[in-house]
């Protein structure tokens, strides 16, 4: 982490509570976007029959 050294514990523990929020937002992101593409994927082969 890009901290100073005289930065106190509160600031560090809510810099890790805010870098997993926004990791969880990245991982819900991706999981959106991988279900959406499948989705898509399988409506494009129903759709060839």
């Amino acid at each position: 982490m890009l901290l100073p050294a005289s930065a106190p514990a509160s600031s560090s523990g809510f810099i890790l509570g805010l870098e997993i929020f926004f990791l969880s937002l990245l991982a819900l992101a991706s999981i959106a976007i991988a279900w959406i593409a499948g989705v898509v994927v399988f409506k494009l082969y129903k759709g060839q029959r």
